[in-house]
């Protein structure tokens, strides 16, 4: 699409928000980094992140900033981006004397409209910054001031302004309508419609397959059924094949070959569990875990197929790409996913890896999916971890431990749905917690393990709270989990949002 909204990628572990609440109002953005600014063309808007540098380092992300006025057009500065502007206005940016993280209280200047159009008098907004602005550059215009009466919305001139918050966080309560407000701004804004999306998708696998085998592990969950049904759609040369590793959910591999036969997609099963149980054997680091669970897939997968197989296909998601930061990247690694280990990024680099979704987010697959016609069941479907329980076990992998989780996840998720929770919930699932504890169990006393309950809500995985069930129907799980299976003894409640905790246990 031409003129798209170019978001300027700072390293802000919220920076594809930004891409994604465009979306949502119906226009069509794209990630570039700093250096690519160039290769934005003729924008329709620009938006520079945050991002976890200082402005005040040596080697700080910068910006073409005689190239930026050219393009005139409007540009919104969040966080990093904000304070680099005031610099580059001619202002200054100091060390904050604390960092400030979480919500705050957004007060418009009293008669200010532009992108604060139709806000409330106060308005909570959600701040993660160490830096602040210090001095202003002259005729810089102070839009909005915290509770303490620090300027936190600036602009500089019609066209340029600037945020110390995140409004693309859900957070920030309108933050939809100060980007909104922003795009107003702008002229001949791209449309964005998952239907067109989809039809760009398709060329894009294409372009980059140029012929070659492609082959393409499935798991059943909604990124890898909807990657499957996109190069089925696409009319490339690909093999579907599901690797059983030992680490799935009660049932998972009759549920998956009967799902794929539904949509006339056809699949080849390897098990390979007894594979990928022995690697883990012993092995109690969470990154290891991932680090052997992703290396172990490539291995399999290729072993499988043959040298012959030129490409391989994955259902990578942003929030992967963005959580899985390499250190030559602006962002800060969180945790390595199991589709970001060395082996994925040197076939990356030799252009053998092809991510057609890795500019979504899962609620804009799970559209896709729709779109390309599956079932309900599928795309409705909770995620559910590349590594698999191996990331709900913490500590030592072992049969025993899996056969808990599974056995205490079937009646937790059974009763989700039973009771009319599933479609509610993002995501939920029990955990193993590697510790034991004493009970009573018939009149004796027991030593059993600990679980967890983990029920949460998001948008996007990139921040989530947690699901307020129903006593009765955590009383309910509790019980038959206590009852039914073998080596529990105690049944808790994970009340953490993301952040601070992660989604999954590891």
């Amino acid at each position: 699409m031409e003129h798209p909204i170019a978001v300027i990628d700072y390293g802000s572990q919220y920076t594809q928000l930004i891409v994604r609440r465009i979306r949502e109002l119906g226009y069509y953005s794209k990630l570039y980094q700093p250096d690519e600014l160039s290769e934005t063309g003729k924008p329709a808007a620009v938006i520079l992140s945050g991002g976890p540098r200082s402005t005040l380092d040596d080697d700080a992300p910068d910006i073409d900033f005689d190239y930026l006025v050219k393009m005139d057009v409007p540009v919104l500065g969040v966080c990093y981006g904000m304070q680099l502007l005031n610099i580059k206005f001619g202002g200054s940016v100091a060390p904050g004397n604390t960092r400030e993280y979480g919500p705050a209280s957004l007060v418009p200047e009293a008669g200010v409209d532009g992108i604060f159009k139709g806000l409330s008098d106060s308005s909570q907004i959600w701040m993660s910054h160490s830096d602040t602005v210090s001095n202003l550059p002259d005729g810089t215009e102070i839009m909005g001031r915290n509770l303490d009466g620090v300027p936190v919305a600036l602009k500089w001139n019609d066209q340029y302004y600037g945020i110390q918050f995140h409004p693309e966080v859900s957070h920030t309560k309108e933050g939809q309508e100060i980007l909104k407000n922003f795009l107003s701004l702008a002229g001949d804004l791209p449309k964005f419609e998952m239907s067109s999306f989809k039809d760009e998708l398709i060329e894009r696998v294409r372009e980059e397959v140029a012929g070659r085998k492609v082959v393409c592990g499935v798991s059943g969950g909604v990124d890898s059924s909807v990657l499957a049904a996109l190069l089925h759609e696409s009319g490339v040369d690909a093999r579907y094949i599901f690797v059983d590793n030992g680490l799935l959910r009660k049932d998972e591999a009759e549920d998956v070959q009967s799902l794929f036969g539904e949509v006339g997609i056809e699949i080849e099963t390897i098990d390979a569990s007894e594979k990928f149980l022995g690697s883990l054997a012993g092995v109690a680091d969470p990154e290891e875990k991932r680090r052997r669970i992703g290396s172990l897939f490539v291995d399999v997968f290729f072993g499988a197929v043959g040298d012959d197989v030129e490409m391989l296909a994955q259902g990578t998601l942003y929030p992967d790409v963005i959580e899985s930061a390499t250190s030559g990247s602006i962002a800060s690694t969180i945790k390595t996913h199991h589709n970001r280990v060395s082996q994925i990024m040197d076939l990356k680099a030799q252009g053998r890896i092809l991510e057609p979704l890795d500019e979504l987010f899962k609620d804009e697959v799970r559209e896709l999916g729709r779109v390309l016609g599956l079932p309900e069941r599928v795309v409705g479907r909770h995620p559910f971890p590349g590594p698999g329980l191996a990331v709900r076990c913490p500590g030592e992998v072992t049969p025993e431990k899996l056969e808990i989780i599974r056995e205490a996840d079937a009646i937790f998720i059974g009763l989700l749905h039973s009771k009319g929770w599933y479609d509610s919930v993002w995501q939920a699932y029990a955990a193993l917690i590697p510790t034991k504890t004493v009970g009573v169990k018939g009149d004796e006393r027991s030593y059993e393990y600990a679980l967890s309950l983990r029920a949460v809500t998001s948008e996007d995985a990139m921040t989530a709270e947690w699901v307020h069930l129903p006593y009765e129907l955590l009383g309910e799980i509790s019980n038959r989990i206590l009852n039914e299976v073998s080596g529990v003894n105690r049944v808790l409640y994970d009340i953490s949002t993301k952040p601070p905790a992660s989604i999954e246990w590891e």
